[in-house]
């Protein structure tokens, strides 16, 4: 199976449905009508094209993006009930908070830039020109305790690539919680046509670094001073998993 591809519109009116679907879905078709102002039959006609080039999947009347979610589990550990499964545009709220809350107490710069533009931007799952990401959610009691990324450029050169951050609420830890969550990414991700996962944190987070090794993460470069925190210069350090290596192994 190949990386999902980036979608492309035969007319304004056909991109015009595809980013209002991509930002609240799921969504029925008379709010789509409704919030763009078009004709039912117009939007009709774009729906039907949208769904037969493979971007739009239509659910008795409900659209989503026409892409591979993954599967849902729940099991129970220490007594906590958890369930791992695709995000939706419902947990856009739990998931930022989530986020940064792990922000806040940690250094970890590459989910500081997520949360910043899942805040910005407002949408959880997005396939456009520019990138493809995807989220998974821990949920506890229905709320957001955790959370797993991948994020991949619409780039032909690098779509076999996919960066990952992930977290998990300080509560919660200790649970084994972020390495179902860890897999439950890896396993999408293999899945759907990645090769290689990465991410760069600073070195001096030693307890990620070692998270990502006991699941076959390797150090693939050190860049020395490469970020300033507060008035300290902090080495970068740059990790990778050939997911052949982590599925498999």
């Amino acid at each position: 199976m190949q990386a999902q591809r980036p979608p492309s519109f035969d007319s304004a009116e056909s991109e015009r449905v595809y980013e209002y679907v991509e930002r609240h879905a799921p969504v029925e078709r008379s709010e789509v009508e409704t919030a763009l102002s078009m004709d039912p039959e117009l939007v009709d006609q774009e729906v039907t094209m949208l769904i037969q080039e493979g971007y739009l999947e239509d659910w008795n009347g409900v659209l989503q993006l026409a892409i591979e979610y993954g599967t849902e589990e729940t099991y129970e550990t220490d007594g906590v009930e958890v369930t791992i499964r695709p995000a939706t545009q419902s947990d856009l709220d739990g998931l930022v908070a989530v986020m940064r809350e792990v922000t806040e107490e940690e250094t970890y710069l590459a989910a500081e830039s997520v949360v910043e533009l899942l805040d910005d931007e407002e949408v959880v799952l997005r396939n456009d020109k520019r990138e493809f990401r995807m989220f998974f959610v821990a949920t506890v009691d229905d709320r957001v305790v955790g959370w797993v990324h991948l994020r991949s450029p619409n780039f032909a050169k690098l779509r076999h690539t996919a960066e990952l951050t992930m977290g998990v609420e300080a509560e919660y830890r200790g649970h084994g919680i972020g390495s179902r969550l860890m897999e439950h990414g890896l396993e999408w991700a293999a899945s759907n046509g990645y090769e290689k996962v990465y991410q760069s944190l600073p070195a001096t987070n030693q307890d990620a670094v070692r998270f990502l090794e006991r699941h076959h993460w390797e150090t693939e470069a050190i860049r020395k001073a490469h970020f300033k925190i507060g008035d300290e210069y902090v080495a970068e350090q740059q990790m990778a998993v050939m997911l052949e290596d982590s599925v498999l192994g």
